[in-house]
């Protein structure tokens, strides 16, 4: 059962509604929904998609809202035997840095998430898994991003060889899985997809292990 509280404001008193679930089921139902009017194509990449729409907001404006279509991607936790887990360090040109980050890819057209995360590893790392366990999916940039990332835990590694594509240049490196964790708390990763999963996955090895 939701219930209704004020904050106090310099201005006016703005309502807070309080839920354990505020996520609304049906968008078409959704009081805070915008009406689509126009949609277009500002730009097309050969990756990339820069969507221009024109909508109205609930309370009546027209605007409009630019934002980059993904095709989505897969991301991969790999690990050992021995507790550590693989992790790329790979050039971003946006930031013009290296970054530490876990296996990840987009997906191919009709590709299932799955199926992105079992050919991703291969060919990034050399490795393939026999355990996989879906962890979670989330959206990493929803003002202006339709991107979605589908997180796998893979264990039971073996080594068949790397299968990198053209211009594809990483080191594949391994860790200690807390030493991973420690470096998302003190920002030295700053990745957001290797940090959710971070999180991620050490939440899943607890439950494992109050399961034994």
């Amino acid at each position: 059962m939701s219930t209704w509280n004020t904050t106090t404001g310099s201005e006016k008193n703005l309502p807070i509604k309080r839920g354990t679930n505020m996520q609304q089921k049906d968008p078409g139902k959704d009081p805070l929904a915008e009406k689509l009017l126009e949609s277009g194509i500002a730009y097309k990449g050969s990756f990339l998609q820069l969507h221009r729409d024109t909508v109205k907001t609930p309370d009546g404006v027209v605007t409009t809202r630019e934002y980059l279509h993904h095709p989505g991607a897969s991301m991969i936790i790999p690990m050992l035997e021995d507790g550590s887990v693989i992790l790329e360090r790979q050039y971003r040109h946006p930031l013009r840095r290296n970054f530490l980050e876990f296996p990840a890819g987009k997906l191919n057209p009709g590709e299932s998430p799955y199926n992105c995360a079992k050919r991703e590893l291969i060919e990034e790392t050399g490795y393939e898994a026999q355990f996989w366990k879906k962890l979670g999916r989330f959206n990493n940039a929803i003002g202006y991003s339709d991107e979605e990332i589908t997180v796998f835990y893979a264990s039971d590694l073996k080594y068949v060889g790397q299968n990198l594509d053209a211009g594809e240049v990483l080191d594949v490196i391994t860790l200690p899985f807390p030493e991973v964790l420690r470096q998302c708390l003190s920002g030295e990763i700053t990745d957001v997809k290797t940090i959710v999963g971070a999180f991620w996955l050490e939440n899943f090895l607890k439950t494992q292990k109050k399961s034994e």
